[in-house]
């Protein structure tokens, strides 16, 4: 296994590159010339301790924190200075670490509202029609996702796990290329961990996926490749195999230093 993440020639095949990327608050640098690259279709895992700079550098990729050095390509396209909403219309989508749901809302009307989002006339005052094709997308993807049943259920009402279901079928609304999910497992029942696992492994084998996750057994079922961050820079990257076997993985995760 290559200790670091090797720093490979930018190639339009990749669907994410980052090259060098870091940033700084001030004095404190929580992304550090990172190097990362995934092939289309790749499943690829984030670990690291807490504040190690995993979600930093997930609002980096996604246009909401911009790199204070750095380069990041999207499929070839250099995004490094693109606001998130022209990153979401490349193909881009992501979940959070707590649920974005309009809780007032019922399923139907927040997966609704994902896939009019994504739509050339989503500022239209259109009324939605029940022969709509937006509306049979909407049931497809509750069923996709296991809330068929919750259709017209508000999204406050429903279980933690369930609101993380929904937020996965609303990314999944755009037809995204790239899927980050970032803690998709966090707060869950073992019995839901296993039902959010089965749902990522169902996804189409062209989705990239790049997910940011604290629980192993998940992050190892679901990913080819794990990267693994400290102190805001890369330390390992490998097959999950890999990772569990590296000694300096280990003694990070067991408070020991490198």
């Amino acid at each position: 296994m290559v200790a670091v993440e090797a720093h490979r020639p930018q190639t339009a095949a990749h669907a994410l590159e980052l090259q060098g990327v870091s940033r700084r608050f001030g004095g404190l640098v929580a992304v550090r010339d990172v190097w990362l690259a995934l092939e289309p279709g790749e499943r690829r895992a984030i670990i690291g301790p807490n504040g190690a700079g995993k979600t930093t550098l997930f609002n980096v990729i996604t246009g909401e924190l911009r790199p204070t050095t750095g380069t990041i390509r999207f499929f070839g396209h250099d995004v490094t200075r693109l606001p998130p909403h022209q990153r979401i219309r490349l193909g881009l989508a992501r979940t959070y670490q707590t649920p974005l749901v309009f809780p007032r809302l019922s399923v139907a009307d927040n997966l609704y509202l994902a896939i009019r989002g994504v739509q050339p006339w989503r500022l239209s005052l259109r009324r939605p029609r029940a022969e709509d094709p937006e509306r049979v997308e909407v049931e497809r993807l509750a069923e996709r996702v296991g809330l068929r049943h919750a259709l017209h259920a508000l999204a406050g009402a429903l279980s933690h796990g369930e609101q993380r279901q929904l937020e996965l079928g609303m990314a999944l609304a755009s037809r995204p290329k790239l899927l980050l999910l970032d803690e998709p497992a966090a707060g869950l029942s073992p019995g839901e961990r296993e039902q959010l696992t089965t749902l990522l492994l169902a996804l189409e084998p062209e989705m990239t996926v790049l997910l940011i996750e604290h629980d192993m057994d998940v992050a190892f079922q679901v990913a080819q490749r794990v990267t693994v961050l400290h102190e805001g820079r890369v330390i390992a990257e490998g097959t999950p195999d890999e990772i569990a076997m590296n000694s300096t993985v280990q003694q990070v995760y067991l408070g020991g230093t490198q």
